[in-house]
């Protein structure tokens, strides 16, 4: 009954934090909670089972360790989000893909635009409060209902997000379960496209069918990217070359080092102006350019478009931006090493496995734990890393590849963490589209089927391996 009570805190100070932090949880209350939880798992620890402080401090750090590549790449992350807006390569991408848009195949498009960007940028939340906002306007003048438009917006980010080698919780997923992070993404591919692909079915049908009205304008979006960027078909060179590295399975980090420096090249020959504007000098020599692109990739930075949407857009955090997530990724692991340590995260283990008799319940109980997760922890992050914690061990024993743990988790803690209302992703999407979580629940296609899928391939054993022995 004791190994509860860590949890349970848990659950009690983040509730805590939302109410009072609501969307600035991420910010350092939910870190500090984690740090809390941790310590109520030491001290129960200590005078239940008389934990040495030694082999708390090795499980700690064993955990921690473990997550440095997760760390590296994060930090890589930043960077490439930076180079990558500021060479002007994501506002290609936006700038042709909005020319796509039209009333009978709104919905579809905004799905797919939306997954492309995502893709690109690996940030769901950047995705939805930036060309979603947009979307939300276009789809209004169209005469589309909230839900159904802020459906097809979060189903393609998420979408995107889940399968983006720069998205943090891809990168988190792949990291705490152990799997290289490209074999995670193509082994996602299974679960992921067949939902995505019956999502798209579902807004195609209903945007062809429903009687709507209107004329979406985005001249105005339009004309503010290629008056702030140089918008060039050649631009998209460098995704092209990222796509053919990670085709020929080069390591993850090499792939992303080198799109940042391509990237780099791309910037200094292509927005040379505009990056000596992000230096904030008057001069234009070789140092200026230095200062600017070593902004790009460390900083924040903010670009005037003439568009307020649009600067929230092309707004990128660099390397600091990434700073919150591996605060939080290293007081989790504190806060999972603490109930290893101490026993506690096998006793909960026990009784969740009491249900599991196959591969179709074990996946099961990984998707139900990561949801139960994301509803008492109200953060995706946290639920990836607790599902990850639970069950790595599990899918060791029982000769599962550990792809498999990675997957479920990121079918279920990643995808449903925006439908609930209370969760960090809820509260962040409900207010930015400003559509209630409950309203946009149904329409979110795509994170309603994910979970099921999951669950439903692995019944039927579809590419699932055992470890050679």
């Amino acid at each position: 009954m004791l190994s509860y009570i860590p949890f349970l805190v848990l659950i009690g100070l983040i509730t805590c934090c939302i109410a009072v932090f609501g969307n600035a949880t991420l910010d350092g209350a939910s870190q500090v909670s984690l740090m809390v939880a941790a310590a109520v798992s030491v001290l129960i620890g200590h005078f239940s089972k008389r934990l040495e402080w030694e082999s708390l401090e090795k499980e700690v750090s064993d955990k921690i360790a473990s997550c440095t590549p997760a760390i590296i790449i994060l930090l890589l992350i930043g960077a490439i989000g930076g180079t990558w807006m500021v060479a002007g390569i994501v506002p290609t991408m936006i700038y042709y893909g909005m020319q796509i848009i039209q009333p009978e195949v709104f919905l579809v498009s905004s799905s797919l635009l939306c997954a492309l960007v995502s893709l690109m940028i690996g940030s769901s939340w950047t995705t939805v409060a930036t060309i979603g906002v947009a979307l939300m306007g276009i789809g209004k003048a169209h005469g589309f209902d909230d839900g159904w438009i802020a459906g097809s917006i979060i189903t393609g980010a998420y979408f995107g997000d889940k399968l983006s080698p720069l998205s943090d919780t891809t990168v988190l997923a792949s990291s705490v379960s152990g799997t290289p992070l490209f074999t995670h993404i193509r082994y996602m591919l299974y679960t992921t496209v067949p939902s995505f692909c019956i999502s798209l079915t579902i807004f195609l049908i209903a945007g062809l069918t429903m009687n709507v009205s209107g004329h979406g304008n985005v001249a105005e979006f339009m004309d503010g990217l290629q008056h702030t960027f140089v918008i060039s078909p050649w631009l998209l060179i460098v995704p092209v070359l990222t796509g053919v590295m990670i085709a020929r399975r080069w390591p993850s980090m090499v792939v992303l080092f080198m799109a940042i420096l391509l990237a780099v090249v791309v910037a200094l020959l292509v927005q040379s102006e505009l990056v000596l504007r992000i230096a904030g000098d008057d001069g234009q020599g070789l140092l200026t350019s230095y200062k600017g692109m070593m902004r790009v990739c460390y900083g924040s930075t903010d670009i005037e478009t003439g568009n307020q949407v649009l600067n929230e857009l092309v707004h990128t955090s660099g390397m600091s931006g990434m700073m919150p997530t591996i605060w939080l990724i290293i007081c989790a692991q504190t806060f999972g090493g603490a109930l290893t340590a101490t026993g506690q995260l096998q006793d909960l283990m026990r009784l969740v496995l009491r249900f599991v008799k196959g591969t179709a319940s074990l996946v099961a109980s990984t998707v139900g734990t990561s949801l139960f997760c994301n509803i008492a922890t109200a953060d995706q992050y946290l639920s990836i890393m607790l599902a990850s914690s639970m069950f790595k061990e599990t899918y060791r024993e029982k000769g599962y590849e550990p792809r498999l743990l990675s997957r479920s988790c990121e079918d279920s803690a990643t995808v449903t963490s925006v439908l609930v209302p209370w969760n960090t992703c809820g509260l962040t999407q409900s207010t930015v589209l400003g559509v209630a979580t409950l309203t946009y629940l149904p329409y979110c296609f795509f994170n309603l089927l994910s979970p099921i899928t999951s669950i439903i391939v692995a019944a039927t054993g579809w590419k699932i391996k055992r470890r050679c022995s």
